[in-house]
């Protein structure tokens, strides 16, 4: 990537000055000529978007921007714009006056145990906030995570890493995960399915070099990295660290544990677990939202019902103009022909009420705006608020013509993808087995294509579930029979070869 200081970005980002670079793209300081202020601009590699995957892409890439747009927490790097410019991806973001982790790190060596619990702490609360979107990181680590003249601590990267390790094999060209090593859980190195317990794993390794000095697994080489992850336990800190408290250490092992089920549960239960090593203040929890004392009470402090409930989405006014479904319906076709898919969203969940007064609840429009709705929700990333509904529709369906269905088959294999991207892998992966015998009956006359994503499916949520062996025999089976429906050398065999390399080299 050639880029010089001066470069104007969109019309309107000077660059100014390049903070760093790495595999993902560059990262500049750049004045934002139209609000006349500091942002901080990253430009994606174009070796990463060229060829025929460049399109969608580029689709993904403003997709996750979007839904990283809508999280709204103080350890989040503030998302202001994000675009395409020739074969480039740009993200501009709040440009945050402070020190990476990293630095801070080795600038205050030994690091005190009570700083690296106020650390991980912060990163809790952020990653609580993020999961319930849900979204996940993908790649936590020191460099990564800035810390602010105040002390606070500031997450940034968030939607980037999801975006660009959704194909490895394809975006990288190497076949080399996308990530670092350091700090990847086995799960996602192995190219199973990730979820919050992923960020959890890669906070027990910050948090473990933050009191030893050291990443827990290290290497020459990536493969060599990776089976250390797979099969070593780590080194208790205490023995590096005695003054470090035994719950603390307690802790880092248990967020380092290989099979993502014996990880602590959420971000949140790591924050309540951090927030009793800290030192001490008011007793008293405050109220409900908008209690001004919160912030001074527990600072930075994740609501305890975000991660597992999703906040009560308010319904927008229907104005006298939307009362009209059908009008309502061709302002929704608008905007999403314009990408606007959160606007279109409100507008179907305020119209359904008027809907099925209109016309009643088991109606056909009313059926089909659900439809919509639901499928909208999913494009949009608002998987906890899709998944209901999808259960809801699978359900009616089943009822009305069968639990064979296509219709509801397609209805519990959304569902199935919601959970998954949710972070609930076990029910998932239960969904997902329980669908593959409809699929693979109607091999014949349905979608050939259907049933093997499903087994890729299924195969790497073992993975993520840490039975390998299961998986192996999966992905093996399933390599054979897509080279009889696609032929050799199709993309779609390349993914589960390079998983199944990876795979037989850990084995062996």
């Amino acid at each position: 990537m050639t880029v010089a200081a001066g470069r104007i970005v969109s019309g309107r980002y000077e660059l100014s000055a390049l903070l760093g670079q790495g595999g993902m793209g560059q990262v500049w300081t750049a004045y934002d000529q139209r609000l006349d202020r500091r942002v901080a601009v990253k430009l994606l590699r174009p070796d990463k978007v060229a060829g025929q995957e460049a399109d969608e892409l580029r689709r993904r890439f403003m997709r996750e921007c979007r839904v990283t747009a809508q999280v709204d927490h103080p350890g989040l790097v503030t998302v202001h714009d994000a675009g395409s410019e020739g074969e480039e991806l740009f993200l501009v973001m709040q440009y945050v006056d402070g020190a990476d982790l990293a630095d801070h790190l080795a600038e205050h060596t030994p690091y005190p145990w009570q700083w690296a619990v106020a650390v991980a702490a912060q990163l809790c609360a952020a990653l609580s906030a993020v999961h319930a979107v849900p979204i996940v990181h993908r790649d936590l680590k020191p460099r990564n995570v800035m810390v602010k003249q105040d002390g606070t601590v500031t997450v940034l990267d968030l939607g980037v890493a999801s975006v660009m390790d959704n194909d490895t094999t394809r975006l990288t060209h190497t076949g080399s995960p996308i990530g670092s090593p350091a700090y990847m859980a086995p799960e996602q190195a192995m190219g199973g399915a990730v979820g919050p317990y992923t960020d959890l794993y890669a906070l027990g390794v910050v948090l473990h070099e933050l009191l030893s000095g050291d990443v827990p697994f290290s290497g020459s080489t990536v493969l060599g990295v990776l089976h250390r992850h797979l099969y070593e336990p780590p080194l208790p800190v205490r023995r590096l660290r005695p003054e470090v408290p035994e719950a603390l250490e307690d802790l880092v092992l248990r967020l380092l544990a290989k099979d993502p089920q014996h990880r602590p549960g959420s971000a949140q239960d790591v924050y309540e677990k951090l927030a009793a090593l800290l030192p001490p203040r008011a007793s008293a929890f405050p109220g409900g939202p908008l209690d001004p004392t919160r912030p001074f009470v527990r600072p930075h402090a994740p609501w305890p019902d975000r991660a597992v409930t999703p906040s009560p989405q308010p319904a927008a006014p229907v104005s006298p103009g939307r009362q009209d479904v059908a009008a309502a319906v061709d302002e929704v076709k608008k905007l999403l022909g314009e990408g606007r898919i959160t606007q279109a969203v409100d507008i179907l969940g305020a119209i359904l009420p008027t809907a099925a007064a209109q016309h009643g609840e088991r109606s056909p429009v009313v059926r089909t705006l659900r439809k919509q709705y639901a499928a909208t929700l999913m494009d949009d990333g608002q998987y906890r608020r899709a998944l209901p509904e999808l259960r809801r529709l699978a359900d009616e369906r089943a009822a009305e013509a069968g639990s064979s269905d296509p219709g509801a088959l397609r209805f519990r294999y959304d569902a199935a993808q919601c959970l998954e991207q949710l972070g609930e892998a076990a029910a998932a992966l239960a969904e997902y087995r329980s669908l593959l015998p409809y699929y693979q009956n109607q091999y014949v006359s349905g979608d050939p294509e259907l049933p093997l994503d499903i087994r890729r499916r299924i195969g790497h949520l073992l993975l993520a579930l840490g039975d390998r062996a299961a998986a192996h025999d999966t992905l093996v089976r399933l390599l054979h029979d897509a080279d009889r429906v696609h032929g050799p050398g199709h993309p779609f065999q390349a993914e589960i070869h390079r998983t199944l390399q990876w795979l037989g080299q850990v084995r062996g």
